[in-house]
């Protein structure tokens, strides 16, 4: 019941207030910059936001496409020719018609599953003319008589492309379409805000802001009390306030400690099924983090490990912190938290800093 993916909306939290904002901007032709940590359930509230624009109208068409493994523009065209084209109607003969005499930059390929046999439809991208191509898949869209709307996960990743145009490129494109909605979401909330609110990038004052904060406790817990009760078990509120607290809130890591404790026989979920849950997470770390922190520079895991033992740090250049916990001097604390953060290891709330991976978190105060 606890799914890691959106598994509709019977098992989706909450988030009413943003699916709405999210539905709203969508159908009135806001574009939006969704702005949210990863693993704060960013994805699941575009799945669940588009879940309801398409119960209200069948007819329009929603499309999710992540680019963080994408390399320049021409692997974006065509991860976007992938997902768009072949899926805005039935696959038909008169569909193919329709592709074939409107693409001129590149040449349409046909391929079949191989498990299902289903035709599927991806476009040969020449690079020097994914820029032509791309301007075709968005007036294809334009003009395919459906309203359309589309999310681009990790939208920062454009900036790592070669092709220094790219943003100009997607601005200008979304700017003249007028039945193509877009949501950018994306991680790297520092990027994001200097690409949204910078006066001097293309997509200044284009869109609407909007962020994701930790789901409500109290609200998160009785969602979670009843999947457990739907599967005959009992969740105690104080075994789920430790698990809320030690994710931080972070949606991902609450619904995998809730997946695993759902997965165990017995009917009452108790405090040392939690212990036993984060020593199995702990175990199955110990490669992988060992590995990665291998590859750290030592101030930076010295750093780490002190941070981990105490889950936040308000003040990590405080005498009394440096000293619990042999760390030196405070240029040094200070250039090993730069590159943490730098890199999104370490994060920053309200309270304080935190290792972003909660896992590594916990494995690293084990070790």
């Amino acid at each position: 019941l606890f799914t890691m993916g959106y598994g509709g909306p019977e098992y989706f939290c909450d988030r009413d207030v943003e699916t709405k904002k999210l539905a709203s901007a969508l159908v009135n032709g806001r574009n939006v910059a969704l702005i949210s940590p990863r693993r704060l359930g960013k994805t699941g509230l575009i799945h669940h936001a588009f879940h309801h624009l398409m119960e209200e109208d069948e007819s329009r068409r929603c499309f999710y496409i992540d680019i963080y493994n994408t390399q320049n523009q021409q692997e974006l065209v065509q991860l976007l020719a992938r997902n768009i084209l072949g899926s805005m109607d039935k696959f038909s003969d008169k569909m193919m018609a329709t592709i074939l005499g409107f693409f001129k930059s590149c040449r349409p390929v046909v391929g079949f599953d191989s498990i299902s046999g289903a035709p599927s439809l991806s476009l040969d991208v020449q690079q020097n003319n994914s820029e032509a191509t791309l301007k075709e898949i968005i007036a294809y869209m334009d003009e395919s008589g459906h309203e359309c709307f589309v999310a681009i996960d990790e939208f920062q990743q454009i900036i790592e492309y070669p092709e220094k145009g790219t943003e100009a490129l997607l601005r200008s494109v979304a700017q003249f379409a007028h039945h193509v909605h877009f949501i950018y979401a994306g991680s790297k909330q520092h990027l994001m805000a200097e690409m949204f609110t910078s006066p001097r990038r293309p997509f200044y004052q284009s869109t609407q802001h909007m962020g994701l904060a930790p789901l409500d406790e109290e609200v998160y817990y009785h969602f979670a009390a009843r999947l457990m009760s739907d599967g005959e078990k009992s969740l105690p509120r104080e075994v789920f306030a430790r698990a809320y607290r030690f994710a931080h809130g972070f949606t991902y890591y609450v619904q995998d400690i809730m997946n695993r404790l759902y997965a165990l026989s017995e009917s009452e979920i108790t405090g040392a099924m939690l212990d036993a849950t984060f020593l199995q997470l702990v175990q199955e770390g110990d490669t992988v983090y060992k590995d990665y922190c291998d590859l750290l520079a030592k101030g930076q895991l010295n750093l780490l490990r002190a941070i981990a033992k105490a889950d936040v740090v308000e003040k990590p250049f405080e005498a009394g912190f440096m000293h619990r916990h042999g760390l030196k001097a405070v240029s040094s604390v200070r250039l090993a938290l730069n590159a943490l953060v730098k890199n999104g290891v370490v994060a920053k709330s309200q309270g304080g800093y935190f290792i972003y991976d909660r896992y590594l978190s916990l494995w690293l105060s084990h070790a």
